[in-house]
């Protein structure tokens, strides 16, 4: 027999409830949804009242349907909410498609009428596209961020797993929707609330709005020289104009054979063929992601010509740029998530 959680004291007692809506677009992502709505369950488990409600919204007011293929049925359509209200949009698979003009327009006006909208996995696309986040601060999953930036230059992007910035909120995708509710919690309750939600979701390390999404390039690269990640970190800051190995051997204190006896021995390749790896990498991301000319993304990747880059295209992914792209518009999505 399973012994009931002991409940969190200290927590303020509030007289209404307060609504999530949460905003399901066409094959949102489970995962970050699931993150942010079962806090809220728990939470009002552990306390004994109910602290939290939610809506299940989408446009047709029917059936959503996630990116794994599991459906779930809607409370609403786009209606009007109450100014008291908070907005979740669920973003996922070919978030550009689903952001369509209702739900750009529900969005612009809920926004009018004060409500706080957040957006969960690339449902930040979709609160960007409405123009709602222009001067904020604001996160998406890294491999989005690169197209994410091209389209809005008035976000603040930042690599944080989640932000909070006034009304409006975007978490990285992910388990990153359990870090944010989290921290809602503790706001609107307490810590020790928001504490025991973690412990049930056996969620040992909670994370904050400084914590970074990606892993260090010493764990991703599963090597630990300082100059070797100094010079790595160097390469994933200059991508539009690439240093030459040179530059970069004298920034961290050695020769250029120096350095390529390090690539050498840790990542079994030369700077050169490391560095034009992390570029044709940024340089895919934006082809499928943007709608960027592919000249204009072999410029933003470092390419002098855009001959130069479909041959280098071509040898490292055995297809060319603009094949590419026609292969990702007819069947793979404009803005992927990988989780």
């Amino acid at each position: 027999m399973s012994t009931a959680p002991r409940k969190a004291t200290n927590a303020p007692r509030q007289t209404a409830p307060r609504r999530f809506v949460f905003l399901l677009l066409d094959r949102f992502t489970m995962l970050s949804f699931a993150g942010a709505i079962e806090p809220l369950r728990i939470a009002n488990r552990i306390s004994g009242q109910e602290l939290y409600t939610w809506s299940l919204a989408g446009e047709g007011g029917e059936v959503a349907v996630c990116s794994n293929g599991a459906a779930f049925r809607l409370d609403m359509g786009l209606e009007d909410i109450d100014r008291e209200d908070t907005v979740l949009v669920c973003g996922g698979i070919d978030v550009q498609r689903a952001t369509t003009k209702a739900i750009l327009s529900w969005l612009r006006r809920e926004a009018r009428r004060g409500v706080a909208i957040g957006g969960l996995c690339t449902g930040a696309y979709a609160l960007a596209k409405a123009g709602l986040l222009d001067g904020k601060r604001a996160t998406i999953h890294w491999e989005n961020q690169d197209g994410f930036l091209e389209e809005f230059e008035d976000v603040k992007l930042t690599k944080s797993v989640f932000v909070i910035d006034g009304n409006r909120m975007s978490t990285a995708g992910g388990t990153s929707s359990i870090d944010m509710m989290l921290k809602i919690i503790a706001q609107d309750h307490g810590e020790d609330i928001a504490n025991t939600v973690a412990d049930q979701l056996i969620y040992s390390s909670i994370r904050t709005d400084q914590d970074t999404q990606r892993l260090s390039i010493p764990t991703r690269i599963g090597v630990r020289h300082p100059k070797l990640s100094q010079v790595i970190q160097m390469m994933e800051a200059n991508i539009e104009d690439p240093l030459s190995p040179a530059d970069l051997a004298e920034e961290v204190g050695m020769s250029t054979r120096q350095l390529e006896r390090l690539f050498r021995r840790y990542l079994n390749r030369s700077p050169k063929r490391y560095y034009m790896e992390l570029r044709l990498q940024k340089a895919r991301n934006l082809l499928m992601q943007t709608d960027m000319s592919v000249i204009n993304v072999a410029l933003a990747c470092g390419f002098a010509s855009p001959s130069h880059f479909s041959k280098c295209y071509r040898s490292h992914y055995n297809t060319t740029p603009y094949r590419e792209r026609g292969t990702q518009g007819a069947n793979v999505p404009n803005l992927r998530l990988s989780i």
